[in-house]
């Protein structure tokens, strides 16, 4: 098995391959177009800015071979973070920024009256309520925790897609499920046992 992580210059890379290499499986990181034609399953993880990341993926010319994986050859691609973000159809971040489009949701951002308690990024553990079954989520308790670290959350057009619901100021989605395309606001590569278990999932889609 091939799993690519694309390198558009805006993730925690090594975290996520040192996770993988755990697995039996073979790991490339590339920004090259080929490099996701050949694989047989996609990360796509980011932290940063919005914008910052369309205009990466623009400028490696990686909008076209991304779109190809995931809606024509509909092979397993999963977001992390960012890269669940820009799977939707545009973000709040930087202005309306259109998005990949790949999922009908909004990028919107977290905002509050009570600052003392709510801190915004939204940094740390947090209870994920399952709101639908997924091979993604086997093995996984219903109230399981994972690790956080955005400012943004994304809000789907429709509750059929929401994977995972969790409570920060307000309750948002923090997992997505589209067929083969999967997006997590959460870090599973910094979630333990919980985080491998979920990364060992998407490797046996």
């Amino acid at each position: 098995m091939k799993v690519h992580i694309v390198d558009y210059g805006m993730g925690n890379i090594f975290s996520v391959q040192k996770k993988l290499l755990q697995e039996d499986v073979s790991v490339t990181v590339s920004s090259k177009a080929n490099d996701i034609d050949a694989a047989d399953k996609i990360i796509l993880l980011g932290v940063g800015h919005f914008k910052k990341a369309m205009d990466n993926l623009h400028d490696l010319n990686l909008i076209e071979p991304l779109s190809n994986f995931a809606l024509v050859k509909k092979k397993p691609i999963l977001g992390i973070c960012l890269g669940m973000q820009l799977m939707t159809k545009c973000s709040q971040e930087g202005g309306k920024v259109d998005g990949l489009s790949w999922i009908d949701a909004e990028v919107k951002k977290f905002t509050t009256s009570d600052s003392l308690q709510f801190k915004i990024p939204h940094i740390g553990w947090n209870t994920v309520q399952q709101v639908k079954d997924s091979r993604l989520t086997q093995g996984l308790s219903s109230n399981e925790e994972f690790y956080f670290v955005h400012s943004y959350f994304v809000e789907p057009g429709s509750d059929d897609l929401i994977l995972h619901q969790s409570s920060y100021i307000q309750n948002f989605c923090s997992a997505f499920e589209k067929e083969n395309i999967f997006g997590v606001q959460y870090h599973p590569e910094k979630s333990h046992n919980a985080g491998q278990l979920m990364l060992q999932n998407f490797l046996t889609l």
